[in-house]
């Protein structure tokens, strides 16, 4: 098959590799729903806010400053509140929970879109490997923080990647979540992509018997603002296979958007999603005992972190 048919082929929910976060949402109303998207300032984050808003949500909009995230919202059409929600700082975090929850408003989703990629260096944050402190410890202290504000049937829409198959072999190293041992950008990337997609898995048990749902997605391969540490010979093999192999923003906007709205996914729940239809992640990503672990772990560090400051 070639790589054309490929990309214009769609799955069993009717959508695939080349349809849209309008395409997936369309004739769908969303008024009278509330929205929180992480990293709504650019990107995939973005394209997210903006169709959800057309759509008729209410949409929260967190970037790492209150003045990013109200100039996103400039020239939209709809209704949003722009929230600062810095993810490597638990204190940023924290305030953004508080600033929510006094809204009063019952979130219908939370979609955990923000995120960093590939730091050619290690760095920390409160003495944890930078990537999986914000991509995946800052989500888990918004997310628990905030989900007593999360409607009976609500959803929690977490932005993995394939790039979680670079994970480490051991899948998370529990032992070494500071980074310094081996560290390896791709490797430690993966880490906290995997540390996502076991979050949504293990989030998805403990709201076993109730409406909520929560699951991980994969975008795709885009050209945002995300790869801005990518080396040099890498961006120019994505420049070259950009026509070819790279979805747009549009485009990779349309899983998260999909699983935090379509009426076909009410029951659908611990699943990782690709090109809007469930696909398959690396063996481990489905181990109940190892996204336990990480639970366990990530509790300690929000505790030890928020207490701090």
């Amino acid at each position: 098959m070639s790589l054309l048919a490929v990309v214009l082929r769609n799955g069993s929910s009717g959508f695939g590799y080349g349809s849209t976060a309008e395409d997936v949402t369309e004739g769908l109303s969303l008024d009278g729903k509330t929205m929180l998207v992480t990293g709504c300032n650019s990107g995939l984050g973005l394209e997210t806010m903006r169709v959800l808003a057309k759509r008729g949500a209410r949409v929260i909009g967190t970037a790492r400053t209150e003045a990013k995230a109200k100039e996103a919202t400039e020239g939209l059409q709809g209704t949003f509140v722009p929230v600062a929600c810095d993810l490597s700082d638990s204190a940023s975090v924290k305030a953004c929970v508080a600033t929510v929850a006094a809204l009063e408003w019952r979130l219908d989703a939370i979609i955990c879109n923000a995120g960093i990629m590939m730091l050619p260096k290690l760095q920390t944050a409160h003495g944890y490997e930078l990537q999986l402190f914000t991509n995946h410890i800052g989500h888990f202290i918004l997310v628990t923080g905030l989900l007593d504000r999360l409607t009976e049937d609500g959803r929690v829409v977490m932005l993995s990647s394939e790039g979680h198959k670079q994970a480490p072999k051991a899948g998370v190293e529990l032992d070494n979540l500071n980074g310094q041992r081996d560290y390896g950008d791709l490797k430690m990337y993966g880490q906290s992509k995997l540390a996502n997609l076991l979050f949504a898995k293990e989030l998805s048990r403990r709201f076993a018997g109730t409406k909520r749902t929560a699951n991980a997605v994969h975008p795709g391969v885009i050209a945002t603002n995300l790869g801005r540490h990518l080396g040099p010979v890498m961006r120019a093999a994505l420049w070259l296979a950009g026509p070819l192999v790279l979805k747009s923003v549009e485009q990779g906007a349309a899983t998260q958007v999909y699983a935090a709205t379509h009426p076909s996914l009410r029951d659908v729940t611990g699943e990782y999603l690709a090109s809007s239809n469930v696909a398959t992640p690396r063996e481990d990503a489905n181990d109940p005992e190892l996204a336990r672990k990480l639970w366990d772990a990530s509790e300690k560090i929000a505790a030890e972190v928020t207490a701090t400051g």
